[in-house]
């Protein structure tokens, strides 16, 4: 295994607490409070998949997709501009090979992130009903939009969870189920790794005999089983069984598969990794997968502060940035997979138009921009436009719920799909503009 160390934990393979600590909770469905039905399967020829390149923290449209080399220096800000493919429109010059593919990108100028805050939770959710409210309240229940591709679209691969983070930290990059409950939460990459290998003295066979053992007293209990749910039990530890039994899972998280060269070209460091695997799971099976955590940190007040200002912080991370979604993209080109497969890169906000006394930008949620590639998203556009000094809005708004709308419409789910809240209430997938990007364009 490449991509990280696991510890052994002593705990057995396809037990109890093994399902739950692994992660894998979400699909043995195993919640204290009601029962939430495993994910489907997709159906074989619809086989697509979304990767979302989160940047935490807010990165700067200004310092990046939306620079106005025009402005006063306080505006435009430290760094030179750099032409694109697409004539009249250039990129921060730290960004040449994203600037060398734009002519395959939309590029997205307006989106609107009024509603988002200092969380994934707003624009992961594509829903601005879906915000930090206090610390017991967090998204109001709304689920992000990989849960709800988990819940409508489902897995790929029966042997594989449909929703995938790969992030160092869940509660800080991530946002998850909501109210729609623990199934339709996202496995963490690094957890379900660390738990696909067999301790010494058990092997598959052995673990289908004791899987067929517990299944037989599982009948007997059924005997008094009046809900159900001890069947619903059944077909998701099924599903967890089947990231052991089957090995494919376990294939996936091998980087040592890849060549040398391609993983040289996508970075021997954590962000590198954890993009060629996110290409190798969306291979294998997995719907919807989040890359984040390891560029560094987006949140680029200034220079008295941890992550520092617009050179001394956001520098350091652009060519990070700019390597790993061009090579991802070459990667999915060269795959076939571009297609069946939607790109999101972005984060829950833009920074401030004005470079302040720290040399950094403050947060700003009037606008930010982000990039999107694949399915049915046009290529080669700008869409939408910010003033002359990046403060707001201009022409073509883009809502979050557009967003969701192209991931879903991608996906093939029925954009009038509600989900059931605990109260037994109907909760549409799409509050808002139900527009895809490509009807904006």
């Amino acid at each position: 295994m490449s991509i990280t160390k696991f510890p052994n934990t002593g705990i057995r393979v396809g037990s109890r607490r093994w399902f739950l600590q692994t992660g894998l909770g979400s699909l043995a469905a195993l919640p204290l409070a009601g029962f939430a039905p495993a994910a489907s399967v997709a159906p074989g020829n619809k086989k697509k998949a979304v990767v979302l390149f989160w940047l935490s923290g807010g990165p700067s449209h200004i310092d990046m997709w939306d620079p106005k080399p025009d402005a006063p220096a306080e505006v435009r800000g430290p760094f030179s501009t750099i032409q694109t493919t697409i004539p009249g429109v250039r990129f921060s010059e730290h960004l040449p090979l994203q600037a060398s593919i734009a002519h395959k990108l939309s590029i997205l100028r307006s989106v609107d992130c009024k509603a988002s805050n200092h969380t994934p939770i707003t624009m992961q959710a594509g829903n601005n009903l879906a915000r930090r409210v206090d610390s017991n309240r967090d998204g109001d229940g709304w689920p992000s939009m990989g849960s709800i591709a988990a819940k409508f679209h489902g897995s790929n691969d029966p042997s594989l969870p449909p929703f995938v983070a790969l992030a160092d930290s869940l509660k800080a990059d991530v946002w998850g189920a909501g109210h729609m409950g623990g199934a339709f939460e996202p496995i963490q990459g690094s957890t379900l790794a660390g738990r696909l290998n067999l301790p010494e003295g058990l092997n598959i066979e052995s673990l289908r005999d004791r899987d067929g053992l517990r299944q037989g007293f599982d009948k007997l209990q059924r005997t008094f089983d009046a809900n159900g749910t001890l069947e619903k039990m059944d077909q998701s530890n099924a599903q967890a069984m089947d990231l052991v039994l089957t090995g494919k899972a376990k294939q996936a998280f091998d980087l040592d598969k890849e060549s040398e060269k391609l993983r040289d070209t996508y970075g021997r460091d954590s962000i590198g990794e954890k993009a060629l695997l996110a290409r190798r799971l969306i291979e294998a099976g997995v719907t919807f997968i989040v890359v984040s955590g390891a560029w560094g940190y987006f949140d680029h007040h200034g220079d008295e502060v941890k992550w520092g200002g617009i050179v001394k912080g956001l520098k350091p991370l652009l060519p990070r940035v700019d390597r790993v979604l061009h090579t991802f993209i070459s990667d999915l080109e060269a795959r076939g997979l571009s297609d069946s497969t939607l790109v999101y890169m972005m984060g829950e906000f833009g920074r401030g138009p004005v470079i302040n006394k720290n040399a950094g930008r403050d947060h700003w949620t009037n606008v930010m921009s982000m990039l999107a590639y694949g399915g049915e998203m046009p290529r080669g556009k700008v869409i939408g436009a910010t003033d002359s000094k990046g403060y707001g809005i201009k022409e073509n708004p883009i809502a979050s719920s557009n967003l969701a709308a192209s991931v879903f419409d991608h996906l093939d789910i029925n954009l009038q799909s509600n989900w059931m809240d605990p109260t037994g209430r109907p909760r549409p997938i799409i509050t808002g503009d139900a527009r895809t990007v490509s009807q904006l364009s």
